[in-house]
């Protein structure tokens, strides 16, 4: 157990002062501090009692956080599998995916349609690679109209 932090709670309500953290990421980051495993299970079941920690409230600050960066709902998903959320929980239109992809391909290419194919091919990997998925990347890059 770490001699600067004794109390689990305290520890926890140290961390998530500064920022949201999932259920999963407060046990990694106590389990690494020294505390026990009962120690740790018991403290988050009061923090979640208390509302201190919510995977909910987790998944929305996250969801929030990538969509201001620019980036896809298969990002999303992935960055929140990764932090123990169940990535149903968040719930975004796919209307909004859909002008996020078109706001980071503006963003990044401007305004001008691809001019080939290996333009469109360049502009597919940009979005691909910032977690969009391949129909709405097709969809951006074709210029279809919003259908939702």
């Amino acid at each position: 157990m770490s001699a600067a932090a004794p109390d689990p709670s305290a520890h926890a309500l140290r961390l998530l002062a500064r920022r949201e953290y999932s259920r999963a990421e407060l046990r990694d980051r106590l389990r690494r501090a020294g505390y026990g495993v009962e120690q740790i299970d018991s403290t988050l079941d009061a923090l979640a009692r208390e509302d201190w920690q919510d995977d909910a409230r987790y998944a929305e600050m996250l969801g929030r956080t990538r969509l201001r960066q620019g980036h896809g709902p298969l990002r999303l998903r992935r960055d929140l599998a990764r932090a123990g959320v169940d990535p149903e929980q968040l719930a975004i239109p796919q209307s909004d995916w859909l002008i996020q992809a078109r706001a980071a391909l503006r963003k990044r290419f401007g305004d001008a349609p691809a001019e080939n194919r290996r333009e469109w091919e360049r502009r597919a990997r940009f979005l691909a690679g910032r977690g969009f998925t391949s129909e709405l990347i097709r969809r951006v890059l074709d210029g279809e109209p919003d259908a939702y």
